[in-house]
């Protein structure tokens, strides 16, 4: 898997910086990579149990890297 940004989809969702809170939840529902999440959409989170605010702040952080939910990926000029 290529690297996008400084990472690759298979690594760790903790490289992202998302709130360990989130990291939680995530981990629980096994989601390791973070593939795992980019492949999610936003109502798959919310069956989580994640709030809205929680889930602004995931797609925040994914697309800090060009990624968002539902395997968008942007390019950063």
């Amino acid at each position: 898997m290529s690297k996008m940004n400084g990472i690759s989809l298979n690594d760790c969702i903790s490289k992202i910086n998302i709130d360990n809170e989130i990291t939680k939840i995530l981990t629980k529902n096994n989601i390791l990579k973070i593939e795992d999440l980019w492949n999610l959409k936003r109502n798959d989170l919310k069956k989580f149990g994640l709030s809205s605010p929680e889930i602004k702040h995931i797609k925040i952080k994914m697309q800090l890297y060009g990624l968002d939910l539902n395997k968008k990926k942007y390019n950063k000029n």
